[in-house]
């Protein structure tokens, strides 16, 4: 056998009883370096085989972060035909196939890409009872800044049933809880710059403004709020300071045009 020819056999402990034994003991290194020839050999098949996973993982990153301008696939606003509109479906989120966020909708200039948002982010991995916030859908462009929908299970800030957000408490009070989430790391009263409250048919919604000099989102941050079901929904514009100089008045119109 192969495992036999690579240890060199002692005279002192073979068993053999013939005289011709020393001879065995000269041919393993011949044998030795006939296995020797082949290492090269089965080192590129094992370095083959431990690198395909990484070009597979490879190939599907790049195939799930194609970004494609939504005005290629999304129709326009009726209301506003240099935009298109977002109507969100279950086949967009884990939330909306289980139930747990009612469908919305907001507008978005046409030359914006949706981004992936990641599993441990997406609440895929908890729903339909997920404990803490998770983040639905996300849309970018490069020089106008992003938005997202961040989701929050009810119980989380109350514990009465289909609270309205008024039941939750003063705007005040819904920023200080949610702030983290729309700045991405942590929430200082002191950045909150505006609030304002809107009624839309029987939905009410918490509008802010915020500059927020250290947040992971960016320096302005704009958000807009409202309950419905078991879920606070939670709707986010970020920029920073050159998006913000060139495209205050787009994202005010993409926050203006959320609902749920």
């Amino acid at each position: 056998m192969a495992t036999a020819s690579l240890t060199p056999i002692s005279p002192v402990f073979s068993t053999s009883t013939s005289p011709k034994s020393p001879i065995k003991t000269s041919t393993t290194p011949t044998i030795w370096h006939q296995n020797r020839n082949h290492l090269p050999l089965r080192r590129q098949i094992l370095q083959g085989f431990a690198l395909s996973p990484l070009i597979l993982i490879k190939e599907t990153a790049i195939s799930e972060a194609r970004e494609v301008e939504v005005g290629s696939y999304l129709p326009p606003s009726s209301s506003d035909p240099s935009f298109v509109l977002f109507k969100a479906t279950p086949k967009d989120t884990p939330a909306l196939r289980a139930g747990n966020v009612q469908p919305y909708q907001f507008i978005l200039p046409p030359t914006w890409k949706q981004t992936r948002v990641a599993n441990i982010l997406s609440g895929n991995y908890c729903q339909p009872k997920c404990a803490e916030p998770w983040v639905e859908v996300k849309f970018e462009d490069e020089k106008q800044g992003k938005v997202q929908v961040v989701a929050s299970p009810l119980i989380r800030l109350t514990n009465k049933p289909n609270a309205s957000i008024e039941d939750i408490g003063s705007p005040d009070k819904l920023i200080a809880s949610l702030g983290p989430f729309v700045t991405g790391n942590s929430y200082d009263p002191d950045e909150l710059l505006e609030t304002s409250v809107e009624k839309l048919g029987d939905q009410t919604y918490y509008k802010y403004v915020l500059e927020t000099p250290y947040a992971l989102t960016g320096t302005h941050n704009l958000a807009k709020a409202t309950a419905k079901g078991s879920t606070v929904v939670l709707f986010v514009a970020s920029a920073n300071d050159k998006q913000w100089q060139a495209s205050e008045k787009t994202l005010k119109a993409i926050l203006d045009s959320f609902q749920v």
